[in-house]
């Protein structure tokens, strides 16, 4: 099968290259072309818990791109999903099946309102770090869910299996982004903003107690919205993948130690904007969402220690 990965970063390279190691047609797409070419010298490296290895995933930019895809994975950031939408418009046949496993939600609305066709949504809870352009760390494997059922979801399951991904096709794949969503609003921004490790927020009573509000918050979004959550508490939940992630540096801190923008509009900044909508009051999500953006807006104003 012929497959397109849109984004280089973590995720993307983690995908493209296992999949090519199993054996399928793996094209990489990335917006920039140099680091596409830099790819193309060097290779996708990566290193962690299933072994290392190096191999040549074909890295193409959106002019590039002459062929249809079976399958389109979009790993972007979600505040990318738009400009990633247009860049992948050219590239989608009427047969092509479209996946997101991006953080946060919103992110199959906008591609589907770009792409006039069904998207198929998803999560994964497979850990990787991007070391340097090329170079991924593996640091943690865990379940992929996508849905709903269709053949092409039944296929790309069996794919993403053999290549090494334990992936499970759901009808209610909502209940599981949604599950994942709030898992990252009360883990996120809380290391981004004190630069500390997933396993410190449950051990220090402060910032536990805060990420206990933001959790709390968005279960009244979810409990509004009708939503079956996969787990039966999200707050014990939230403090099960501090402790199993204690290790781990989370997407929204790497993005702030690298000063690059977050995703926090559609993890925490996604609850405030739902609350608004339905008329629920987050207070506590509304102060990180503000803290996360004027952290980023302002980096070159930083005080660094001599």
């Amino acid at each position: 099968m012929k497959f397109l990965i849109v984004g280089p970063g973590a995720m993307g390279l983690l995908f493209s290259s296992r999949l090519k190691i199993a054996g399928e047609d793996v094209f990489l797409l990335d917006y920039k072309k140099e680091r596409a070419d830099y790819l193309n010298r060097k290779g996708i490296k990566v290193e962690g818990i299933k072994g290392s290895f190096h191999v040549y995933v074909p890295t193409v930019t959106k002019k590039e791109i002459d062929f249809l895809p079976d399958f389109v994975m979009v790993f972007v950031k979600s505040y990318s999903t738009r400009d990633a939408a247009y860049e992948i418009r050219d590239a989608v046949g009427k047969d092509t099946c479209i996946l997101t496993l991006q953080n946060g939600v919103g992110n199959v609305e906008i591609l589907e309102e770009v792409l006039k066709k069904k998207v198929y949504g998803g999560i994964t809870s497979e850990g990787a770090t991007l070391i340097s352009t090329g170079h991924v760390r593996h640091a943690g494997s865990g379940d992929t869910i996508i849905g709903p059922v269709s053949e092409k979801t039944a296929l790309l399951k069996d794919i993403l299996n053999r290549a090494g991904f334990k992936t499970e096709v759901r009808d209610d794949v909502e209940s599981f982004i949604w599950g994942k969503l709030l898992i990252n609003v009360g883990i996120n921004a809380l290391t981004a903003i004190t630069m500390l490790k997933n396993g410190m927020i449950v051990q220090i009573d402060e910032l536990r107690d805060i990420m206990r509000c933001t959790v709390k918050e968005a279960m009244e979004i979810v409990k509004k919205k009708g939503i079956h959550l996969p787990y039966e508490d999200p707050i014990d939940k939230t403090e099960e993948v501090c402790r199993k992630t204690s290790g781990n540096i989370s997407s929204m801190l790497q993005d702030i130690l690298s000063k690059r923008i977050t995703e926090i509009d559609s993890i925490n900044g996604a609850i405030v904007k739902e609350a608004e909508r339905l008329g629920i009051d987050v207070p506590v999500n509304k102060t990180i969402t503000y803290l996360i953006r004027a952290i980023q807006r302002t980096y070159k104003d930083r005080i660094e220690r001599k």
